[in-house]
């Protein structure tokens, strides 16, 4: 059976999922042995993996996202996106 994880996440960041935290956490993503996808929520997902739809996601100081991520690493891949969502990238 795949394994599926997900995990609803604040938006610490000051600045939202924009520029600089994007590019962190797509980097983040990107690293994964999974596809990470995100959305705000309700919202349609996204690649976390690519800063473009970070950023056209909109996800704001405070926003809540869903990261999402199916197969094998699935749980450790969502943390690990996660754990950067929910840091303040803006220092």
């Amino acid at each position: 059976m795949t394994e599926v994880a997900e995990r609803t996440v604040t938006v610490a960041s000051k600045v939202g999922l924009h520029a600089r935290p994007a590019a962190l956490v797509a980097k983040t993503a990107a690293a994964q042995s999974v596809e990470v996808t995100i959305a705000k929520d309700g919202g349609t997902p996204v690649a976390a993996s690519s800063v473009l739809n970070l950023m056209t996601l909109g996800a704001a100081h405070g926003d809540t996202v869903v990261i999402a991520a199916q197969g094998d690493g699935a749980e450790e891949a969502v943390e690990a996106v996660a754990a950067v969502v929910a840091r303040d990238l803006d220092g």
